[in-house]
């Protein structure tokens, strides 16, 4: 098995997906490099491909007519994006910038479209998918609404730190994010997650350097993270 394939089988997309179907895709995808905060495409622009993180960060946000930004979420490896607007052939819906150096392989509309057509198993698969995500958009709503400052920090440091584990780039749990992307993750001020990242450190849950956020206690950071207390 050559290495795109054995990496397609680790996309969540594409985990269903037949031997002949992802020997389809490996036939088609293209590799592209992108450099540390260049950007891949813009709100507005036209959807033309789906993208799969072979290496880096990618961040996908939207930005308001005030200049405020908001971060969806930061997308590792193994991880895919650009997918609604392959699908429904509407323009890109939010904004895509390399955190750090990427490589990605492209996956473009009219091959998607076309392996999709002839297999059922990738249909499925694919609507499971996009349910999944729809589910955590639902899950950022609520916890928006319903939970404080500082439940959400925890949960969404929580959250990068299982990603960071997850691929087991570093022995510590670096998350490099200035607390200014933090706070547009959580939908909060930069003062506010300040302040939150100070009782932190002072609990010995996490250590801040430079302009990383260290996690020390994974445990009662996801301890913190269950609290649903409105704030």
């Amino acid at each position: 098995m050559n290495g795109i394939m054995t990496f397609l089988q680790q996309v969540p997309l594409f985990r269903a997906f037949r031997q002949d179907d992802l020997q389809k895709i490996s036939d088609v995808v293209k590799v592209q490099s992108i450099k540390k905060g260049d950007t891949l495409f813009r709100k507005g622009d036209q959807g033309t491909a789906l993208y799969l993180i072979m290496s880096g960060k990618i961040k996908i946000s939207v930005t308001s007519r005030l200049g405020d930004e908001v971060i969806l979420s930061v997308l590792s490896n193994g991880e895919f994006f650009g997918d609604m607007a392959l699908l429904d052939g509407m323009s890109r819906s939010a904004d895509a910038v390399a955190v750090e150096d990427s490589r990605l392989y492209v996956l473009y509309q009219e091959d998607f479209i076309a392996i999709l057509m002839k297999s059922s198993t990738a249909i499925k698969s694919l609507f499971s998918t996009l349910c999944t995500r729809l589910r955590k958009t639902d899950k950022f709503v609520e916890e928006t609404c319903f939970l404080n400052v500082s439940s959400r920090l925890a949960r969404r440091l929580s959250e990068l730190a299982e990603q960071r584990i997850k691929v087991g780039e570093e022995e510590e749990i670096r998350i490099e994010m200035t607390q200014s992307e933090l706070a547009s993750m959580v939908g909060a001020t930069r003062e506010s997650v300040n302040k939150e990242l100070r009782n932190m450190r002072e609990k010995g849950i996490v250590k801040t350097v430079g302009r990383s956020v260290v996690v020390c206690d994974l445990e009662r950071l996801k301890r913190r993270a269950r609290w649903d207390e409105k704030g």
